[in-house]
């Protein structure tokens, strides 16, 4: 099971929100290069890295400074927030990033979905973010009438390479992963599932280990690495198991 640091952007900061509220952001750093440096140097194997502004505005705001992550570390970076489009995918995908996330195009124009996967194997992840049962969209400020396992199950043969699972309401609260949704999710999935939103201690790595048996593919953290509240390489070493 991965452990995958998060790096929000935000003006060009590092920040985290709160339950995805805009007005609740707390900023980390001004050089989110930097960070993407110390989080590699302690071991991470992966990056998620997400264009915030760009998720709102509905474009890739961030696209040079993800680059510039991209380029300036030897591990997968994987990114989201406004992609919409298929030029989009491709300039990321063609500059150093690894995979692409997708969100609201995922609800609103599945044919884009299904021909971006087609067209970069691999390539196209999909993230299910999740407010009680139902999918939002537009950096979580927008509700879609769409259960989250109706979607999951829909982009099951879209040759997606995996989900993101994010409980909205955890996500960035510190208070501890709840599984009950998300071990719904990987009873009717075959596809590779990230967990993100509440992981706080070093205990919540412990409890998720053993979904791993189930599909759950790795878990994404942010605001506790942040906090200090999760130490990275242990959680890393628990996770590698």
């Amino acid at each position: 099971m991965l452990v995958i640091p998060a790096i929000d952007l935000k003006d060009g900061k590092c920040v985290r929100l709160y339950q995805g509220d805009y007005g609740r952001v707390t900023i980390y750093g001004d050089d989110p290069v930097s960070q993407a440096r110390r989080f590699v140097a302690e071991g991470a194997e992966k990056l998620h890295v997400v264009d915030l502004s760009g998720a709102k505005e509905g474009r890739a705001v961030h696209f040079d400074l993800v680059v510039e992550i991209a380029k300036a570390v030897n591990i997968p970076v994987e990114v989201g927030g406004g992609i919409r489009d298929l030029e989009t995918i491709e300039r990321y995908l063609s500059c150093g990033v690894h995979q692409v996330i997708l969100g609201t195009v995922a609800c609103r124009n599945p044919e884009l979905v299904r021909e971006a996967a087609s067209r970069f194997p691999g390539g196209i992840l999909v993230s299910l973010d999740v407010r009680g049962e139902r999918v939002a969209v537009s950096g979580w400020t927008e509700a879609e009438d769409l259960h989250y396992l109706e979607l999951a199950q829909k982009l099951e043969d879209s040759g997606v390479a995996g989900l993101i699972f994010t409980e909205i309401e955890r996500d960035g609260t510190q208070e501890g992963v709840y599984t009950e949704r998300l071990e719904k999710l990987l009873s009717v999935v075959s596809l590779p599932v990230v967990l993100a939103g509440g992981v706080a201690t070093i205990e919540d790595i412990r409890r998720l280990k053993p979904l791993e048996e189930m599909g759950l593919f790795g878990v994404i953290v942010g605001r506790a690495l942040y906090e200090g509240t999760l130490d990275l390489r242990e959680a890393l070493r628990i996770a590698r198991g």
